[in-house]
């Protein structure tokens, strides 16, 4: 059994904030393989997105933590309420939970188990299931396709907002991570594969938000920005002593390998498909059981 923090990262998310928890904590309480914390990381909300947060805190103490970011940018929330966690993974969702429920423990459970460092759902292996607009399908694969010829990004999809990280790997990684927007999700994998961290796509169901909050070609845009970054300033190097503290701490095991064996690992090979369908932070309150 694992501790968990699902974080959620908000942004005037007021109509559909409490039911999306709730169902979350739902999907929780059905699962007591691991001990779950559900985070809503408010990320500069104008409306009454963080007022409905701190209620669902409240009415839910033992299972829900709200965090406020006076920022904004997904980058910038994910990394505030995951370098200030205490759970052994941590992972995120969209709130619109785009993503099918179902496919958490295939998220988790490899993590959980050692196998892997770093997991993420893709909308766009053969094997995911996905319902989206033209737009947003041409977009993303011509934005993974320069990700594959120009990072050596091994993925089918970096931008799925479900993924999950070790905390070991989590300290080392996020730290060197400089995007605080939507960039956050690619730099994070291209850190972690150049690193030698071991990768685990999972092909996910998907439904798309016809109410999303991104604005697809400006986001666009950034990314673009982001990949020259990386490619004119280099991939950052996580420091070897540091990655062999945490992993030594965490798991038991090593740190993982450099860039080499990143260039011959990658991410690693699918699972079967699964049987279902398609400084220091403050204590962690008590979990969903």
């Amino acid at each position: 059994m694992a501790s968990v923090d699902l974080v959620i990262p908000v942004y005037n998310e007021e109509r559909v904030l409490a039911r999306s928890v709730t169902a979350v904590l739902d999907w929780c309480k059905q699962h007591p393989e691991h001990e779950w914390r559900i985070v809503v990381a408010n990320n500069a909300s104008t409306d009454e997105t963080l007022s409905i947060a701190h209620s669902l805190a409240k009415l839910h103490p033992d299972a829900v933590v709200a965090h406020d970011v006076p920022v904004k940018g997904r980058g910038i929330a994910l990394r505030t309420a995951w370098l200030t966690s205490r759970a052994e993974i941590c992972a995120y969702l969209d709130v619109d939970l785009a993503t099918d429920l179902a496919h958490i423990p295939e998220l988790i459970d490899p993590i959980a188990a050692g196998q892997v460092d770093v997991a993420f759902g893709t909308r766009l292996h053969p094997r995911s299931q996905t319902e989206r607009g033209l737009q947003r399908e041409v977009l993303s694969r011509g934005y993974v396709l320069i990700l594959n010829a120009v990072l050596r990004l091994r993925v089918s999809d970096a931008q799925c907002g479900f993924k999950a990280i070790s905390r070991e790997a989590l300290r080392a990684i996020v730290p060197l991570v400089r995007d605080s927007a939507w960039f956050f999700d690619t730099e994070l994998l291209t850190i972690a594969q150049r690193n030698g961290y071991r990768l685990r796509e999972v092909p996910v169901r998907w439904t798309d938000d016809p109410d999303s909050r991104v604005a697809i070609v400006s986001t666009a845009l950034e990314d673009l920005k982001g990949v020259w970054r990386l490619l004119a300033g280099g991939i950052p190097t996580v420091a070897r002593g540091d990655a062999a503290a945490d992993a030594g701490a965490g798991t038991g095991r090593g740190a993982p390998g450099g860039a080499e064996d990143a260039a011959e690992d990658g991410v690693e090979p699918l699972p079967p498909p699964p049987s279902h369908p398609g400084g220091g932070p403050p204590p962690n309150p008590p979990r969903v059981p």
